[in-house]
């Protein structure tokens, strides 16, 4: 599992550990520079938010509750490396109500390189790289196979008239 950098607030005289903090947009600053990189929030994905909660994808391509940790795993397997061509932030979505630790991170993926020109050709756009990781989070490996006892595993019994109790019916 990875960690986020600064999920939670060091303690006094403690050494921050992770990645040094962004500065704000400057237009001179290079494509490959972090502050160049677009940013993908989980809740840009998600099928269960409504566009003026956060989604961007339309309802068809979007996933159920995609984790950092499901983003993570399609950006390696992309191609994109953790530290030079993407970051992991421990931020939350602005508009994300809950703050449970499942709806934190923020990505900061690389478009371009320093010359302008596209770090890869299979996504030229920040739209392009959404809606692949929302084809790809759902064939992941324990989205497929679900773990035993996870919720979702197994199927729900129907609770009927089991065990011969007959419906009574009442006075008219």
């Amino acid at each position: 599992m990875a960690s986020i950098a600064g999920v939670s607030a060091p303690h006094p005289g403690q050494h921050v550990r992770g990645p040094p903090p962004l500065g704000p947009f400057n237009p001179n600053k290079l494509h490959s520079d972090p502050e160049r990189f677009i940013c993908i929030y989980p809740a840009y994905l998600n099928s269960k938010k409504s566009v003026s909660e956060g989604r961007r994808l339309p309802m068809t391509k979007a996933v159920e509750n995609p984790a950092y940790q499901e983003i993570k795993m399609v950006l390696d397997d992309a191609g994109y490396e953790l530290g030079k061509s993407y970051v992991l932030e421990g931020k939350f979505y602005p508009r994300e109500r809950s703050k449970e630790p499942m709806f934190r991170g923020r990505f900061k993926v690389q478009l371009k390189q320093s010359d302008g020109e596209l770090l890869k050709e299979e996504f030229p756009s920040r739209d392009s790289i959404m809606v692949y990781l929302a084809e790809k989070i759902p064939l992941l490996k324990h989205r497929v196979n679900p773990p035993k006892g996870a919720a979702g595993g197994e199927q729900p019994q129907t609770q009927g008239n089991q065990g011969g109790q007959k419906k009574k019916k009442g006075k008219k």
